[in-house]
């Protein structure tokens, strides 16, 4: 097994990964609206001889990108959505919009999508070279972003006969994430007033904004009493007009509940619907409950994480240039204090303790060039992932690579604006060759799917993958 030929067909077509990535980040399309981005990654899959199907599950922007034919059947798992309002220009270390308003990429999965179709480029040409039977397969996986595409394609079955599932994500830290996830729920309230003159004839009107206002108040006072991991997010995404003199006959308000079990989900979302219920009933509207789309918590699994973590410490960390070392530098200057602790806050949970040496080192670094200990099962992150809703039904192992400079917020304008420097390049690639390597392990040593697979069945307990968005909730396509 040569896992150096893997490397070398990556650095040998990187010119094509590199533009790839950076088309997509220049298109920035947010969640289910991904058609450009889609059809970048389809045009060079087709190119590398993989067979496409597109529109699966029902999302016009999912795609399977399949070469090969029978077990193992191993997935490399894609995104590509950006994010609303976070536009920004590349390579300058200061807040400049390409377009007011406009959509960026501040959670670089152009980075992501194209690292992981990278590796399946590499195994797919390795397996050809070396006459190696099974399937790879690259998911392109839309919507991730308040979308949960996997989760909609969990549920039509798309992953039902993989054996094992691998992706990553592009942070500021070289690590395997064996962590928890939060799931959740993201449910938008429509209130149904009457508009009447706000002066002569208010007691004629039934004012949808108070009813949201009320909502959201009862929900402020219900988190002192919910489990502390538990988190409730909102936003008013109508407030029914801009005329105070009118009484507002339509307002809507967007809430995302998380937790770490989806029993738990479940129960503060009804306490969240009584709420809402009891502010229709103070302010005589009407409430409608409009169920988008949830995740499922996050699986991790031990087997496949130790051969992702060998293989990152085998390819190792980006390498920066002076010019990319200037730049980083330039864009930690505008972090704060805070955005660094959370950083290593992140770190300590992804380790799973305290180690003031090592966080004290990575602390002064632009950019962390250490691989963190590997520690299984470590801890719960406060986050959610729709790769959770993937891992109760296959394997499934993910991994980051230092593709920002220390201390970047997620989902923030130093995110974007590193989005197509060098270092978030060197990331990309570097994650296609630990994937590209953990596929081939699977390919070579049949009994890590058995393995990975008993892994999972144990830590289920007996519990099977349903699917937390109801059967008849379609995905909430967003507008550009």
């Amino acid at each position: 097994m040569n896992k150096n030929r893997l490397d070398e067909i990556i650095d040998e077509k990187q010119e094509l990964f590199i533009a790839a990535s950076d088309q997509i980040w220049n298109y920035a399309e947010t969640k289910f609206q991904e058609v450009q981005s889609a059809e970048t990654l389809c045009l060079l899959l087709a190119k590398e001889g993989f067979e496409i199907e597109k529109g699966i599950a029902e999302l016009s922007t999912a795609f399977v990108a399949t070469f090969g034919s029978g077990s193992p059947v191993v997935a490399l798992l894609g995104e590509y959505d950006a994010l609303s309002g976070l536009s920004q220009k590349a390579g300058v270390a200061h807040k400049e919009a390409i377009v007011e308003g406009g959509n960026g990429h501040g959670c670089g999965h152009q980075l992501l999508g194209t690292g992981s179709l990278a590796a399946a480029v590499a195994v797919k040409k390795y397996l050809e070279e070396n006459h190696i039977k099974g399937t790879i397969r690259y998911y392109g996986c839309p919507g991730e972003e308040g979308g949960s595409g996997k989760a909609f394609m969990a549920r039509a079955g798309v992953f039902d006969d993989v054996d094992v599932a691998l992706t990553w994500h592009p942070l500021s830290y070289n690590a395997v994430w064996s962590t928890y996830f939060l799931a959740n729920y993201q449910v938008a309230f429509k209130f149904h007033g009457k508009s009447a003159h706000a002066a002569s004839a208010p007691h004629v009107g039934r004012s949808a904004l108070d009813a949201v206002e009320l909502m959201n108040i009862g929900v402020n006072y219900l988190r002192e009493h919910i489990i502390q991991e538990a988190r409730v997010h909102y936003a008013v995404t109508n407030t029914g007009g801009v005329s105070p003199n009118v009484v507002q006959a339509e307002a809507e308000v967007l809430y995302l509940v998380r937790a770490p079990k989806l029993n738990q989900v479940q129960e503060i979302y009804e306490r969240v619907c009584d709420i809402a219920k009891g502010a229709a009933l103070m302010t005589g509207t009407v409430c409608e409950i409009i169920f988008e789309k949830a995740c499922s918590n996050y699986i991790p699994n031990l087997r496949l994480e130790q051969l992702l973590h060998a293989n990152l410490q085998e390819v190792g960390v980006p390498q920066l240039d002076e010019a990319e070392k200037n730049f980083a530098q330039e864009i930690k200057s505008t972090l704060s204090e805070q955005d660094l602790n959370n950083d290593l806050h992140m770190a300590e949970l992804l380790m799973g303790k305290q180690d003031p040496e090592l966080l004290s080192l990575i602390k002064n670094q632009e950019v962390s060039d250490v691989i963190l200990p590997y520690a299984h099962a470590a801890s719960l992150l406060p986050g959610s992932s729709d790769v959770g809703d993937v891992s109760w039904i296959v394997p499934t192992a993910q991994f980051s690579v230092a593709c920002n400079v220390m201390g970047t917020p997620g989902h923030s304008w130093q995110m974007v604006a590193q989005g197509r420097a060098g270092l978030a390049h060197k990331g990309m690639l570097i994650a296609g060759k630990v994937l590209a390597r953990t596929a081939l392990d699977v390919f070579w040593h049949p009994g890590v799917v058995a393995e990975a697979k008993n892994e999972l069945k144990q830590t289920l307990g007996g519990e099977c993958y349903v699917s937390p968005i109801p059967p008849e909730v379609k995905p909430k396509f967003s507008e550009q």
